[in-house]
């Protein structure tokens, strides 16, 4: 299987779930922030903003192409560029130059709130109707009710183990935080301030006095908590990772045992005969859901919400999701994939197990009134101060 690298590092996040709204026409064609209300002719071109992976024209490669099939369908002349971080995505979008983009829970909400993307009506979208459930409605694709893009894919950070250290399947992640200390020097993180989630999603369980309700909502102790839990083990890191590659690398090494990883990597280190296995300890675990999302001021919106209803047709994201190594939007997708099983696509109960990336702003987004949480600026200052 083919698969892409994500990147992670985010920039500034939003102050107010309050900013998160915008203003505009109902007309589908007209700039603003309300939905459409009906669609027309196809505007004949296409700027799509993308993770490396999501928009496949067969230029990679001949036989991996669904830009080609919309292209014919639809007469709307594609163009595609890709991005390698969330950070350098929401740059993009605001020199109005793309029509579509692909968000993650990271990037999502500060799209939203800056006014660039659009509310969707999904009623134009007919594909929209078998998307998972568990993935519509959702704090980073909605927002006052509104919908703001089409679910894609979406995966958990799972705990990657070595077989020949760990005979049998760890049960926590304090193999990686508390215990951490008997594999120094072998422990690997995924390096993003977004991993600080992972830490306070861990003492949610292990101290509940902190009172964490939500990873991605933290006040300052409790951001100082999952600080304090990260420089622990720092001392124990061997080396932080966000190309997937280089994680490879170092479990066929040896010289990285155990951490944060992502399910695509433990199939190419299988494929290779590598002795790694990945599990979802009891914690729960960190995880990404992508929405496609329409510019606020795009100029083919016709062609935009064709793209969305497209890349959410069962054997399109059937497609796109497996060439890029995560779980599809749909069980009809799955009738195209072979390999849903091992993504767990479609399993609820596993799904509820995920905290998805979003963006941390000043409100607490666990309902909390009488404190400000802090927002993806002062966990990117914290991720430096960990990292030292």
């Amino acid at each position: 299987m083919r698969t892409a690298a994500r990147g992670a590092t985010v920039g500034l996040a939003i102050a107010s779930v309050a900013l998160l709204t915008a203003c505009g026409t109902s007309q589908a064609g007209s700039t603003g922030g309300e939905a459409a209300e009906e669609l027309g002719e196809m505007e004949g071109q296409l700027s799509v903003l993308a993770w490396p992976g999501y928009a496949e024209d067969g230029s990679n490669d001949p036989e991996v192409d669904w830009v080609t099939p919309f292209e014919e369908d639809t007469g709307c002349e594609v163009t595609v560029k890709t991005f390698g971080t969330s950070d350098e995505a929401v740059n993009l979008m605001k020199t109005g130059e793309y029509d579509v983009v692909s968000a993650s829970g990271d990037a999502s909400l500060r799209l939203v709130a800056a006014g660039d993307v659009q509310p969707v009506n999904m009623e134009l979208t007919p594909n929209y109707e078998n998307i998972y459930d568990f993935l519509k409605d959702k704090a980073w694709n909605t927002v006052d009710g509104e919908n703001y893009g089409m679910p894609h894919g979406y995966g958990a950070n799972v705990l990657m183990y070595s077989t020949d250290v760990f005979p049998e399947a760890p049960t926590s992640w304090s193999v990686v935080f508390d215990g951490s200390d008997e594999y120094a020097g072998k422990v690997t993180a995924y390096d993003s301030p977004i991993y600080i989630a992972d830490a306070a999603m861990y003492l949610m369980e292990h101290e509940p006095d902190l009172g964490i309700e939500n990873p991605y909502a933290l006040d300052e102790e409790q951001l100082a908590a999952a600080v304090d839990l990260l420089k622990q083990q720092r001392e124990n890191i061997g080396e932080y990772w966000s190309d997937y590659l280089k994680e490879i690398q170092a479990f066929t090494t040896g010289d990285t045992v155990v951490g944060t990883s992502w399910q695509v990597i433990q199939n190419v280190l299988e494929s290779e005969g590598v002795s790694t296995a990945v599990t979802l300890p009891e914690e729960g675990a960190t995880g990404w859901s992508d929405t496609w999302m329409i510019a606020s001021d795009t100029e083919s919106p016709n062609c935009a919400y064709a793209w969305l209803d497209h890349i959410a047709s069962p054997e399109i994201n059937a497609e796109a999701t497996a060439y890029f190594g995560e779980a599809p939007s749909s069980d009809e997708a799955c009738e195209y994939r072979e390999d849903c099983e091992a993504y767990h696509a479609g399993d609820a109960e596993y799904a509820s197990q995920i905290w998805y990336w979003t963006t941390p702003i000043e409100e607490c987004i666990d309902g909390r009134t009488d404190v400000k949480c802090t927002d993806y600026s002062a966990w990117t200052a914290a991720w430096q101060e960990i990292k030292g």
